[in-house]
């Protein structure tokens, strides 16, 4: 499990709060994933375990799922706010 240490803070990098970035957000995170696991070349059970999370996540709709903005979970307020852009 010691090829876990790397994977599983990818889980807990929060998504931006800007829409507009989460297309950019979720291209970096996904080649991340893929050069990891090409470069590194993780044992079957921590991949197993990781996307097992990464399912679980996801499927659950709880916030973080980089992948995909789900339609039921809301938008955060400070997504609304016009004057976010100009900081």
């Amino acid at each position: 499990m010691y090829c876990l240490q790397w994977l599983l803070p990818v889980l807990l990098i929060p998504k931006p709060l800007n829409p507009a970035l989460w297309f950019n957000h979720s291209m970096f995170m996904g080649f991340y994933l893929l050069s990891f696991l090409l470069e590194r070349k993780p044992c079957t059970i921590c991949a197993l375990v990781f996307l097992a999370a990464l399912f679980l996540i996801c499927y659950s709709c709880w916030g973080n799922c980089f992948l995909y903005h789900c339609n039921d979970s809301p938008l955060p307020e400070s997504a609304h706010d016009p004057n976010i852009i100009g900081t």
